[in-house]
């Protein structure tokens, strides 16, 4: 069930990119702003054609797969959804289930499934007009869990979360990857990023600058080379919180 790219070249946005994904991850990709997060991550899915370079999934070019083989295997949440229409909440989680053809029942089960997920049973008649902006992001997620993917790719989930529903989506991602899911993610919050994923990749000016678990991927040194900051890690493994600036520094 690998996921990989191999020398990925996007003109403008990726340099040389080779990656082999396994499921069962927790994967973060991190980096500036510009340097290649948001492509990568819809290169991987089959939505951006790079320039050379390929996409595979278990072993196939991505290219060469039925569309409606690709949706049931990847499912893609993009940074800033949009929906043409002012669907209600249910509607909307349920067009996740178009690459399938399981029977109604299968269907009705796969939505319920989600919206319980996501906190979203009681706004499931809600239109969308009506969410706050972190509903619909939970809600845009939802189609997205509908669809039963093997495969689940996010760019920047949480951003409009708040606390308790950021913490409820980060413990639905372990366990989707406890399941045997692959779960990719791009996080400015290096917080985030250090202490719930399992495997780091680090992006700078299109290329892989660190690739590995949280703790090496991270360093300080990588911080400073990378993102052009002096930063120091504080607390234990799990609950690590991100100091920015010399070490010599003191909070009054």
């Amino acid at each position: 069930m690998t996921l990989a790219g191999y020398d990925l070249i996007l003109a403008g946005r990726l340099n040389g990119v080779s990656l082999a994904l396994e499921p069962g991850q927790v994967i973060a990709i991190c980096g500036p702003n510009g340097a290649g997060k948001s492509s990568l991550l819809a290169s991987l899915a089959g939505l951006i054609a790079p320039a050379s370079g390929a996409v595979e999934l278990e072993g196939r070019p991505l290219a060469t797969l039925p569309p409606r083989n690709r949706a049931r295997a990847i499912g893609y949440l993009p940074q800033d959804g949009e929906v043409a229409w002012n669907l209600s909440v249910e509607t909307l989680v349920g067009l996740g289930r178009l690459p399938w053809d399981e029977g109604a029942a299968a269907d009705r089960q796969a939505v319920e499934t989600a919206l319980t997920a996501l906190d979203l049973g009681g706004l499931r008649g809600r239109p969308l007009s009506r969410l706050s902006g972190g509903e619909r992001a939970r809600a845009l997620f939802a189609r997205v869990l509908a669809g039963t993917p093997r495969w689940l790719l996010a760019d920047e989930p949480l951003a409009n979360l708040d606390l308790a529903h950021q913490q409820a989506l980060l413990a639905q991602f372990r366990a989707l990857a406890g399941q045997g899911l692959g779960v990719v993610l791009v996080l400015h919050d290096l917080a985030l990023a250090m202490n719930h994923a399992d495997r780091v990749i680090v992006l700078e000016q299109g290329a892989v600058a660190a690739d590995g678990a949280p703790e090496a991927a991270l360093d300080s040194a990588t911080i400073r080379r990378v993102w052009n900051t002096e930063a120091r890690w504080l607390g234990d493994h799990g609950q690590r919180a991100l100091v920015i600036g010399p070490t010599s520094a003191r909070v009054p």
